[in-house]
């Protein structure tokens, strides 16, 4: 019993201490790190801020300056497409002027003209009297110079009657139509006036059936000869274009209806239709006439092939009026059957340049 009470060498550790020492030490570790993680997040927290602010700044320094780019774009574009305005506005201005000026121009030409059309239209006067003053003057020295004594006249008469008669040769009647060559020297006066009419005062306005187009010294040759030489029968040489044969024919036809009126109907000979389009056109330029003037008893006939055109034209003869056969270029035969006929005119070609007769 007293061993058991003697005092132990190694006295026993107080248990509260041994188990608060341990926990003291491990509180301290956390607590330690918390602070030191506390600090992190508020460096990184005012790293953070710094940077917003740092983008906040960039930000508005870049917004101003796309404003100011934008802004000084604008401007750029205000500014040319207000001297783009001002330039268009001065070429107005000078449009404007100009046309001003045509203005005034058109209506001094159009009184000068409006005076020129008044005393041309005195001149064709003037000389249409003049030219009746010397038909009437030659038609009275023709009278003076003709023997009227009763018995001059009865004889010759008598005689022109009966040697006829005693030659054996039926009697012909007179042609009513008169197409003779003399009858054109008598017109002479009358279709050269006409020939230079179309030549030297051409009226791009006439009446229908009036050449209405330019009329230059060749052609006025070639119809001349036509008319006097050949007497209305013959051909004429190609001007090597189909609308200049177009414009030839055309003055013929002006020149006998004027003579001849609604009597002359024109019956023209192509070997197509492209041709015939070509001669309707043409005809139609030239003499101011219409689609209605072409076609079966009209102004105008178109045929491609002779035998058609040749009955044609025996019908109208038989009626009293009278056929002009015009032959393109392009026909290389003639038939004989149009050859009967009082007036033909036909086109030849020009070896040294011949019509592309395929076209």
């Amino acid at each position: 019993m007293a061993a058991d009470q003697s005092p132990n060498p190694f006295p026993p550790s107080d248990p509260l201490a041994n188990l608060t020492s341990p926990g003291a030490t491990e509180g301290a570790a956390p607590k330690s790190d918390w602070s030191s993680r506390l600090d992190g997040l508020r460096q990184e927290e005012a790293d953070l801020k710094r940077h917003i602010a740092d983008l906040q700044t960039t930000y508005g320094r870049l917004s101003e300056d796309q404003v100011e780019k934008v802004q000084r774009q604008l401007s750029r574009l205000i500014e040319q497409g207000t001297a783009d305005l001002e330039q268009r506005k001065r070429t107005l201005q000078l449009e404007v002027e100009k046309l001003e000026r045509r203005q005034d121009r058109i209506q001094v030409e159009m009184r000068s003209t409006f005076a020129g059309a008044s005393q041309d239209l005195a001149l064709r006067v003037q000389g249409f009297k003049d030219y009746l003053v010397g038909s009437l003057q030659e038609l009275a020295a023709a009278a003076e110079q003709l023997n009227l004594s009763p018995t001059a006249g009865p004889q010759s008469s008598f005689e022109s009657s009966e040697q006829p008669r005693r030659l054996g040769a039926p009697e012909v009647s007179p042609s009513p139509l008169g197409f003779a060559t003399n009858t054109f020297e008598d017109q002479t006066d009358r279709i050269r006036s006409l020939l230079d009419q179309y030549r030297m005062r051409p009226d791009y306005y006439g009446p229908l059936w009036q050449l209405r187009r330019t009329f230059e010294p060749i052609h006025g040759e070639r119809i001349s000869n036509w008319f006097f030489s050949q007497g209305g029968r013959g051909t004429v040489k190609s001007m090597g274009s189909r609308l200049q044969n177009v414009l030839v024919a055309a003055a013929a036809i002006s020149i006998l209806r004027t003579l001849y009126g609604d009597r002359l109907h024109t019956l023209v000979l192509s070997n197509s239709p492209e041709r015939l389009g070509e001669w309707r056109r043409g005809l139609q330029d030239c003499l101011g006439i219409a689609r209605t003037d072409f076609g079966s008893g009209q102004g105008v006939m178109l045929f491609n092939a002779p035998e058609p055109l040749a009955q044609r034209a025996e019908r109208l003869t038989a009626m009293g009026d009278l056929p002009l056969i015009v032959v393109d270029e392009a026909e290389v035969v003639i038939s004989l059957a149009l050859l009967q006929f009082p007036l033909w005119l036909a086109f030849a070609p020009d070896p040294l340049n011949p019509l592309d007769y395929a076209a």
